[in-house]
């Protein structure tokens, strides 16, 4: 067990590696639980991918649609997606197919059952060609990034590959709360070429930011503390 605090300190300090030692040489998978999540944790990592001429292939799990329970539901997915889309343009990530949306429902992603046998063999076919699954952090404290931790857990498995994790509200754990840690090591990915894409890849998910508080003053906001995090010059990746 290892406190919250002492967890961050030791992500900071991770040895610096290239993608090819992350990853190995190939194309990656990235797994969001929701549209934004690939921005946050991996927007660097997609920008340098997709300048080294390797774009990833980024699959959103969830429809996003719980963020402003007043908006209704098929308006605000599709507000979501369009913004997933103009993130990844901004990161270099435009060519067709790149992007997937599974549509589960927001804050209901299967942990077990047939919707998760049946979302882990469609993961596992979409990464077919494909030399690694990165997917959050089994400890980010929200429901479905523990379903797209699991998911990617089996659909690496079934396919092979390697299962990389990155932190989102990890970050956010409270220093003092205690952490079953039993990672096998980690990096961090330089990313200051392209923290200009980043920043903006994050500020185009806008209703995330603020932008439907008149629609719904009581929706969702991503908190500054978190989007401070993200203003650094390397992403993490842990081994699971």
């Amino acid at each position: 067990m290892m406190q919250a605090a002492d967890l961050h300190r030791a992500w900071h300090a991770l040895p610096v590696a290239d993608i090819d030692t992350i990853f190995g040489t190939g194309r990656i998978l990235v797994l969001a639980p929701h549209a934004d999540d690939e921005s946050l944790g991996c927007g660097g990592l997609i920008a340098t991918c997709c300048r080294r001429s390797r774009p990833p292939l980024v699959v959103v799990l969830t429809d996003g649609t719980g963020s402003h329970p007043a908006i209704p539901a098929t308006e605000l997915r599709r507000t979501r997606e369009l913004e997933a889309m103009a993130a990844l343009q901004e990161l270099g990530l435009d060519e067709p197919g790149s992007l997937v949306f599974l549509g589960l429902p927001d804050t209901k992603a299967p942990h077990a059952g047939p919707q998760f046998e049946a979302a882990a063999a469609e993961i596992a076919r979409l990464a077919a060609g494909c030399v690694a699954i990165c997917a959050p952090w089994r400890h980010d404290p929200h429901c479905d990034h523990l379903a797209a931790d699991l998911l990617a857990r089996e659909a690496s498995a079934r396919a092979n590959i390697r299962h990389i994790s990155y932190p989102v509200w990890g970050w956010n754990l409270p220093p003092h709360d205690m952490i079953d840690q039993d990672e096998g090591g980690g990096w961090r990915l330089d990313i200051g070429a392209v923290m200009a894409e980043k920043e903006r890849a994050i500020a185009a998910h806008r209703s995330q930011h603020g932008a439907l508080a008149r629609q719904d003053p009581d929706g969702f906001r991503l908190p500054e503390d978190l989007l401070s995090v993200f203003r650094r010059p390397y992403e993490v990746f842990l081994s699971p």
